[in-house]
Parts: C-alpha cells; structure tokens; sequence
C-alpha cells in the first residue's frame, strides 16, 4: 500500500472578501478515487489558518496513507476564509494525481485556484510524493 505526502508551502494572491479586516484563510484537502459510479474517499485533512493574510506562506506536511495506487485519485483543494458565522470558498483545483507521474521524490506543482479579471490569478503552491 502506497503513502502520498502533500507540503503546502504556500498560496499568493488572495483575494480579500472580508468585510472587516482582511481574510483567514486554510485549506482543506480531500482525497478520492475518482471512478466512474462509487467515489471512494481516501481522507480529508485541513492545515492550520493564518489571521488577516492574503499571502499565507504554511510549511505543512499531510499524508495519506494505505492508497492501493493512485490510479484515478484525486487531490481536491479548497481554500476556505475562516469567519464567525460561516466560512467562505476563495479558491479551488482539482489535481490529477495519476497523470504527474509521482514518486519518492517530492514534485513541485503549482495551480491556479482562483481566476481575477483585475488583479493576479491567486495560486497555491505544493510538493507531491508517493512511496509505495
């Protein structure tokens, strides 16, 4: 059975929503077998928040254990805002874990999560691996 790491290293760009004061933000990974009836879940993890920051830098490590391979698995990654009554999306991707081509090395991979019109795309930044 396989192990994947995921290092959040950081997220540039956010776009403040808050009304108040400037956003919170976290992630929170989900990770699933994408087939084509029964979705299976893998774990879901959320890293720490980080107070009025539109540039969180985290320097975190999550893994995901007992995978039998990471033949249609799926990363989804959502950055959330952390507010008092309800928390708000700010971004999401999906990543494809089956066509990086993952191993013991850690692999750089950055996406888009949130698309502006007038300031700069916000993106996070990852480091992938996958030991079996």
């Amino acid at each position: 059975m396989g192990v994947l790491t995921v290092y959040l290293d950081k997220i540039i760009n956010l776009v403040d929503t808050d009304l108040v004061g400037k956003a919170d933000p976290y992630v929170k990974f989900h990770l699933e077998q994408d087939n084509w009836v029964f979705d299976k879940t893998y774990g879901r993890v959320t890293s720490s928040k980080k107070k009025e920051e539109l540039n969180p830098v985290y320097h975190e490590e999550f893994t995901f254990d007992d995978l039998p391979s990471l033949k249609n698995m799926v990363l989804r990654v959502k950055v959330m805002d952390d507010d008092i009554l309800f928390d708000d999306k700010m971004g999401s991707c999906n990543i494809k874990l089956d066509e990086l081509g993952l191993g013991e090395e850690a692999l750089g991979v950055e996406r888009v999560i949130d698309r502006n019109l007038i300031s700069k795309n916000a993106r996070i930044f990852l480091q992938l691996s996958y030991t079996q």
